[in-house]
């Protein structure tokens, strides 16, 4: 077996390790850890002073991000939302509260504004991305399905650096995420315990 399929059966089994803990959560085990975990990002020094901010809307049983859209929403910070593409590529709208958001495909939430481009997310002053894990080295396990690698890449391409926080529950901080060539370092990781930076 190649390193890269390694890399990628390696994931596959962590990725279904980790939804499967996530599915055992029950709903108030979610909402409390929403609650600690919009206390502890909303503080950060990465988004206090971010006047644009790229986040998503949390579903299922992902660490909550819907207090902290709404928290950063009341301070006049812009947020932008993701808005899935045909081909797994992200386009962008500005989150207008939760009664502007819409039900879209794969049970996600997305604003119901206007579209502003994939290219939209250069102007964030800091990333919140989804994620199942992060190690000690600041690497970040997704979900595989390629779109924030997309955004990740085009970040990169643009030379732009906004700093990329994930938020997890805290057993997601794993010793090591298996890895592949697209994967990048995020900088810092938030989960109801406390707040970890990476040097990425």
């Amino acid at each position: 077996m190649s390193t890269e399929s390694s890399g990628k059966a390696a994931k596959a089994t962590l990725r279904a390790e980790l939804l499967e803990a996530r599915r055992r959560l029950t709903a108030d085990d979610a909402q409390g850890a929403a609650a600690v975990l919009a206390e502890r990002a909303i503080g950060l020094g990465e988004l206090t002073g971010a006047g644009t901010v790229a986040a998503y809307v949390s579903v299922g049983r992902e660490p909550g991000t819907r207090v902290l859209l709404d928290a950063l929403h009341a301070r006049g910070v812009r947020v932008l939302l993701p808005v899935l593409l045909a081909d797994n590529d992200l386009d962008w709208a500005a989150y207008e509260g939760a009664e502007r958001l819409v039900r879209a495909g794969r049970g996600l939430l997305e604003p119901a504004g206007a579209r502003l481009g994939p290219e939209a997310v250069l102007e964030a002053d800091a990333v919140l991305l989804p994620g199942l894990a992060v190690d000690g080295r600041g690497m970040r396990l997704g979900r595989g399905g390629g779109s924030y690698d997309r955004v990740l890449a085009r970040l990169a391409h643009a030379r732009v650096q906004p700093p990329l926080v994930v938020l997890l529950y805290d057993h997601e901080v794993v010793a090591r995420v298996p890895e592949e060539p697209h994967d990048h370092l995020v900088h810092a990781v938030v989960t109801p315990s406390g707040v970890r930076r990476f040097t990425a």
